[in-house]
């Protein structure tokens, strides 16, 4: 492989850079329209350290090339983005492309930001230099050694597989379902965790136009899961209502947020209006399956078994003595706050890092405006080996008419070297 293709390939896996740690914001509702599409789009959450002070940057993210840490995007003159003219600013969010000239990692959402308009973009633009406090924290160098730190190879990978342009309603829609469109595609760039990659670390489609879009990616030893019609894997079988109520408080009757998601819910989705997050479930539900399975059909065996004393499978003694409180010997759970096992699209998924990762270092707390969470997923790394966490989720993916690959001993060993426990630290940051 020659210099400028290593170039190329390093530019392009920066694309997983990811972030183990999260800062959960103030309580109070958006003042401003600015800082509502800042809750719209997360920014906080990868611009600030558990800690610091919000936008200041230094949020660390591994790359296979080395670290790069995220930027000031306060006000500060020196240190963070107090010399950006609106169209400097403009430049940076939807093209990628910084003040003095250097291509930003896409790390940085700018192929979702893209679709912005000119409106948000500038309501974007007068929030962070007029409500934000400026704060002199300089940017931390990227670890990446050179020549991979080269950053102009991302100006052929923009070229490739960027679209310019702001989002364009389509005609045969009506409002709420465009209004969510923009939401998703946009600001809320799910497509950044929630599509899967291609050869050049590039989502594989950055709208509904493509089936791979939206239709799960592993990510940071996480998967994030199928968000189309799929009735087994995705959300063919939640409601609009359904989701509406995970966006607004991290669970419902299906499912409660882990990983990434947990940043979502604690800073974003639930301070937008009940017309957005409406819009938002309007727009999902109407992707259809990628692929075409049937839903689960409940089967009480694995009950009867468990009550019984009768369920001899490997994993069932774990279940019955650590699961079963909370998840139930039915595998129905105890909504909305602890989720089913029976029929959850994350326990059918064909890949298992999420369930092997929740099983191994827990869930960190969600934070829905301030106020904790009173339950969440405990951590069984110290308490269970890397066979007897593969033997109950085994058993858990193949209880009560769930069908799923097995996992193996080896899988759960890769992901326990690859991960730390959650925290259980909660970090309250103001964004103004």
């Amino acid at each position: 492989m020659t210099i400028v293709s290593k170039a190329l390939f390093g530019a392009f896996a920066l694309l997983m850079a990811g972030a183990a740690a999260r800062a959960d914001e103030s309580v109070s509702a958006p003042k401003s329209q600015g800082e509502y599409l800042a809750r719209a789009g997360d920014c906080v959450a990868c611009h600030s350290v558990p800690g610091g002070k919000a936008f200041a940057g230094g949020l660390k993210m591994g790359t296979p090339l080395g670290a790069i840490y995220s930027t000031n995007i306060t006000p500060d003159g020196e240190t963070g983005i107090g010399g950006y003219t609106l169209a400097d600013f403009d430049n940076a969010l939807r093209r990628g492309i910084a003040k003095d000239g250097h291509r930003l990692y896409p790390a940085m959402p700018y192929p979702s930001y893209a679709k912005l308009t000119d409106a948000d973009v500038k309501a974007l633009y007068e929030f962070f230099m007029k409500q934000v406090p400026p704060v002199h924290q300089a940017n931390i160098k990227s670890e990446i050694s050179s020549p991979w730190n080269m950053r102009w190879p991302l100006a052929i990978w923009d070229a490739v597989f960027t679209t310019g342009g702001s989002y364009i309603n389509k005609s045969d829609r009506d409002a709420a379902w465009n209004r969510g469109a923009y939401l998703v595609q946009g600001l809320g760039h799910c497509g950044a965790c929630h599509t899967d990659r291609g050869f050049a670390w590039q989502e594989k489609a950055l709208d509904e136009s493509g089936s791979d879009y939206l239709s799960g990616a592993e990510l940071d030893a996480w998967y994030a899961p199928d968000l189309r019609g799929n009735p087994r894997v995705g959300l063919g079988g939640w409601s609009k209502a359904d989701i509406v109520a995970f966006l607004k408080d991290g669970h419902n009757r299906h499912a409660t947020a882990f990983g990434s998601m947990i940043d979502v819910v604690n800073n974003s989705t639930p301070y937008l209006s009940d017309d957005d997050l409406n819009a938002i479930a309007e727009y999902l539900k109407s992707l259809p399956a990628a692929s075409a399975q049937a839903a689960v059909a409940y089967n009480d065996a694995t009950t009867a078994a468990l009550h019984s004393g009768h369920a001899k499978e490997p994993g069932a003694a774990v279940f019955t003595g650590t699961c079963a409180n909370c998840h139930g010997f039915d595998g129905k759970g105890f909504a909305p706050y602890l989720p089913p096992l029976a029929g959850n699209p994350v326990v059918l998924d064909k890949n298992p890092s999420s369930l092997i990762n929740l099983v191994l270092n827990g869930s960190n707390p969600l934070v829905v405006k301030g106020t904790p969470d009173s339950y969440r997923m405990p951590q069984f790394r110290q308490q269970y080996s890397d066979q007897e966490i593969a033997d109950v989720v085994t058993f858990i993916r193949n209880g009560w008419g769930n069908q799923a690959p097995a996992v193996t001993a080896a899988e759960v060993a890769k992901l326990r070297k690859q991960t730390d426990p959650s925290s259980d630290q909660v970090i309250v940051l103001k964004m103004r």
